[in-house]
């Protein structure tokens, strides 16, 4: 099953991420910072177990992160 992966701490907070996938995605109220929705931090990441269909959509947030912190490990 396909992960979503996350690099938190590398996160500029532009909203990218949010704006395509809201379901995905909150914007922290704390820090201004993206954060994976339900994500569970392993190492410096967060990753969430995804099924093909969200991993397809996620492409376009993977491509438009402006710093590549998104990525899709299948």
């Amino acid at each position: 099953m396909p992960k979503l992966i996350h690099y938190r701490a590398k996160c500029i907070g532009c909203g990218i991420c949010h704006d395509l996938q809201p379901d995905l995605w909150r914007m922290s109220k704390k820090d201004g910072l993206a954060t994976l929705v339900n994500g569970e931090l392993k190492k410096d990441t967060h990753q969430l177990e995804i099924n093909e269909q969200i991993a397809k959509q996620s492409k376009y947030a993977v491509e438009s992160c402006p710093v590549g912190i998104i990525k899709v490990m299948k």
